[in-house]
């Protein structure tokens, strides 16, 4: 089942492997030597980022290599640039509500 970037940003654990990842490739067993939890999970946590095209995987002799690939966040931002207008708008209201008050 494909994942969602939604989905796959929600976890903690994935948002820090995606930043280490973010300027380096590194082996799947480096990232996990990053982490407290096992590498099963960490395994579990890089193959949801692959699916949903966050971290991209490429084998180089035994190694599994991962790099993130950030470029899919553009859709997070594109979402999230929606509703900044409408809270900028609320907000700057609110603090001119606030204003005529003092």
């Amino acid at each position: 089942m494909p994942q969602d970037v939604f989905n796959a940003i929600a976890d903690p654990t994935r948002r820090e492997i995606i930043d280490l990842l973010a300027d380096k490739s590194l082996p799947v067993n480096e990232v996990a030597e990053r982490f407290e939890i096992s590498r099963p999970a960490i395994s579990k946590h890089i193959k949801i980022l692959n699916e949903c095209g966050l971290v991209m995987i490429r084998k180089k002799g035994r190694k599994r290599y991962c790099r993130a690939d950030t470029r899919k966040l553009l859709e997070v931002i594109e979402w999230a640039q929606r509703y900044r207008k409408f809270w900028d708008e609320r907000l700057d209201a609110l603090e001119n509500l606030l204003t005529e008050e003092d």
